[in-house]
């Protein structure tokens, strides 16, 4: 039998993201220039558009002084995370 793993919440880490810049008081601009990404890129992935690349999930997170795992742990929000439920 094979188990599926619950689809993702695609939506959240774009959230999560869009929450941090403006926690922040930060412009597309600023964060833009403090992760090294184009500003279009950064519109496009907080309005989904475009989910991005690990590449730019990684800036982001340098650039946002946030660990990785907890701009992408967002994707499990509506499910157990990976071995945290009993088999």
């Amino acid at each position: 039998m094979t188990i599926f793993p619950a689809d993702p919440d695609l939506d959240a880490p774009r959230l999560e993201l869009a929450r941090l810049r403006a926690a922040r008081g930060w412009s597309y601009d600023e964060l833009a220039d403090r992760s090294g990404l184009a500003r279009r890129t950064l519109i496009e992935i907080e309005q989904g558009r475009t989910i991005g690349t690990l590449k730019t999930w990684h800036a982001l997170a340098h650039a946002l002084q946030t660990p990785f795992d907890e701009l992408l742990s967002a994707l499990c929000r509506r499910h157990d995370q990976p071995g945290s439920s009993r088999d």
